[in-house]
């Protein structure tokens, strides 16, 4: 387990850099002897996890792509989320995206920016706080429905943020939920602040809203969980 542990601790490096990094950068990160790095290393090359480029820095392999590919194919997300998202932009919302819990973080898996010729700065991958931002409200009232604190805004279908994560920006987002009634993520919009007018809230909620229960309705969440037996539509409504 140990080993397992320094191992899985190397890769999560590669998890924040968009650049190659070196050597020295994972051992900083890690703590671990370089001379440990270069064994696990050489095992991540083998399974294609890591390569090595030709300045002799380390950037993730196509495995990594592979699993990334695979996660993607299990959630649907190519035919239905992805789609979901281009049509809200589309309509001339903001920028959208999906986000899930991973931890005591938020991860997003997909997104589709705006036409908007400014956007705030949301990447999938990216990983982000559940204590600030719409997306993370959301996630944290639908994951502990006994939590006071979000009692309004399970009440209300949606969280909003001002300013919480970059100050010149906001977001708002609903829950969608699949076939046990259980939340399996947000979906979100997001720009500069000064857009996020109340007439302009309004109006993406009212479409956030018929995102959320479309995505519902369409049970992506009983293949996530692997329930095949039908669903039931709890969006807020």
């Amino acid at each position: 387990m140990a080993s397992l542990e320094r191992a899985l601790s190397v890769l999560r490096v590669f998890e924040t850099a968009d650049e190659p990094v070196t050597l020295a950068h994972i051992a900083t990160e890690t703590g671990l002897y370089k001379s440990t790095i270069l064994r696990l290393i050489a095992s991540f090359e083998d399974f294609g996890h890591i390569r090595r480029t030709e300045d002799g820095s380390y950037t993730l392999g196509p495995a990594v792509f592979r699993l990334g590919t695979k996660y993607r194919r299990q959630f649907r997300l190519d035919d239905v989320l992805d789609e979901t998202l281009r049509g809200l932009v589309a309509r001339g919302t903001e920028s959208a995206s999906f986000h899930i819990r991973d931890g005591a973080c938020r991860l997003c898996i997909a997104r589709v920016d705006s036409n908007h010729p400014t956007l705030d700065r949301v990447s999938v991958g990216d990983l982000r706080p559940l204590e600030r931002g719409a997306a993370g409200k959301v996630i944290r009232a639908w994951d502990d429905l006994g939590d006071p604190e979000h009692a309004a805004l399970r009440r209300d279908g949606v969280g909003l943020s001002q300013g919480e994560l970059d100050p010149s920006c906001a977001a708002i987002a609903a829950p969608v939920f699949g076939g046990t009634g259980r939340m399996i993520g947000a979906i979100s919009l997001s720009g500069p602040k000064e857009r996020f007018t109340p007439e302009a809230v309004a109006r993406m909620r009212t479409q956030l809203l018929e995102a959320a229960r479309n995505l519902s309705d369409l049970a992506i969440a009983d293949d996530m969980l692997g329930q095949r037996s039908g669903y039931r539509v709890i969006a807020a409504r």
